[in-house]
């Protein structure tokens, strides 16, 4: 018997008892489903992140306080002092970083800022001269703080485009005067909506002097990062290590496994959160496999079934000629057919979920969650769920190509 005549009884077969059949895959079905959303939305969001990251630019360098913990990522460094206002000046200095064009500390941290009787909690971000060319930020009213503002600690704020409208509605808002820590700040600037960065949502946040928000908000003088442009990407690399080189002259650090800061460039943020990612996505696609084997159980047990409903079938059959071989195929090709099927409605659906995840993050949260839908994906679901087919539909075949064709035909 050729592939093509075993194929079409498998097909015939199954067609027979359509719900049953169904019903079987199911498993399958939510297993592949839940693997492909998972895989989908794993990579829509590393395509997000690592499209935020662009964001900061290639040419820019970030010094951090604290050592880096490869099993806690940086947060534990933001608690330290290491940095101070010596640093920023030694890193200002084009004898020990001939390759930077521009040196910005930033501190931050929860601030209220209050409009007569509006109250608005956010994240207060103070910086130096700037810090707009960092992050490439951009008012639609008003203007950013000078250098000559920072060095004088003046009491200005330029606010992101939600804070704005939540404590002046439709009014002007340059000129207007805010206070934060019981102090009157004058609003100066406006950004252009911008959205979620990598560190902080620019549409809601108040952005101040770094000067100003150590000696009034606060209140401490070390630093929490420092951002360091180079002149070009391919000077990167160079600067990092003129910037090491003056920290640990400035701390007088000899040995480097004792250093008290770390830095990260868009390049190591981009492998850091990508393996994190990858990691997760792993780690869920793992736990809905699990479904696959129930499934695969499923099947099993049906199959079982399907040959015991069909013992004069296999017996007619193998009087009439057929071999083990071929009754052995057929109810393995059956098993195959029904995993393949729902691996294929699997991936449909997952893909279909993935899809409509996107369009309700657009829509509801304002979050522009690329649609991605991987070809490795569609190709592994394809493939573990015939493998899944294979596996437990070998035991039933068997069973089945073992019946002897005289106690098949007596059996009632």
């Amino acid at each position: 018997m050729n592939i093509k005549d075993i194929f079409k009884m498998s097909l015939t077969g199954l067609s027979t008892h359509r719900v049953r059949s169904f019903l079987t895959i199911l498993g399958i079905v939510i297993g592949i489903t839940a693997i492909t959303l998972v895989t989908s939305l794993g990579n829509s969001a590393e395509e997000l992140i690592l499209g935020e990251l662009k964001t900061l630019g290639p040419n820019n360098i970030f010094v951090i306080p604290g050592r880096q913990d490869a099993s806690f990522a940086s947060g534990s460094a933001l608690l330290t002092d290491s940095l101070k206002e010596k640093d920023v000046d030694a890193l200002s200095k084009k004898s020990n970083v001939p390759g930077a064009v521009k040196v910005v500390p930033f501190v931050f941290g929860p601030v209220t800022v209050s409009f007569d009787a509006e109250n608005y909690s956010t994240t207060l971000l103070g910086g130096g001269g700037g810090i707009d060319e960092i992050y490439g930020l951009e008012t639609k009213d008003g203007e950013f703080f000078s250098a000559d503002e920072v060095y004088q600690k003046a009491e200005v704020v330029v606010l992101g485009s939600k804070v704005a409208e939540e404590l002046f509605g439709n009014s002007d808002v340059v000129g207007q005067k805010v206070k934060m820590k019981d102090k009157t700040f004058r609003v100066i600037g406006v950004l252009e909506e911008k959205g979620q960065s990598p560190f902080v949502d620019f549409d809601k946040v108040a952005i101040v002097p770094y000067t100003t928000a150590q000696q009034y908000i606060l209140g401490y003088k070390y630093i929490q990062r420092i951002a360091i442009t180079a002149k070009d990407e391919a000077s990167v690399a160079g600067t990092v290590k003129d910037i090491e080189q003056t920290l640990r002259d400035s701390h007088n650090i000899t040995d480097p496994d004792k250093d008290d800061f770390f830095i990260q460039t868009q390049k190591d943020l981009a492998a850091t959160l990508s393996t994190i990612t990858s990691v997760l996505t792993l780690l869920l696609a793992s736990i809905a496999a699990i479904s696959l084997v129930v499934g695969g159980v499923g099947i099993m047990n049906i199959m079982l079934v399907s040959v015991t409903e069909r013992t004069k079938e296999i017996g007619l059959r193998k009087a009439l000629g057929a071999k083990n071989s071929d009754i052995l195929s057929q109810f393995l090709v059956e098993a195959v057919l029904l995993t393949g099927i729902g691996g294929v409605l699997g991936i449909f659906f997952g893909s279909l979920f993935s899809y409509l995840g996107t369009v309700i993050a657009y829509r509801f949260y304002d979050i522009n969650f690329p649609f991605s839908s991987p070809i490795s994906g569609a190709l592994l679901g394809i493939g573990v769920s015939t493998v899944i087919g294979f596996i437990f539909g070998i035991y039933p075949a068997r069973q089945a190509s073992k019946k002897s064709p005289m106690e098949a035909l007596r059996y009632e």
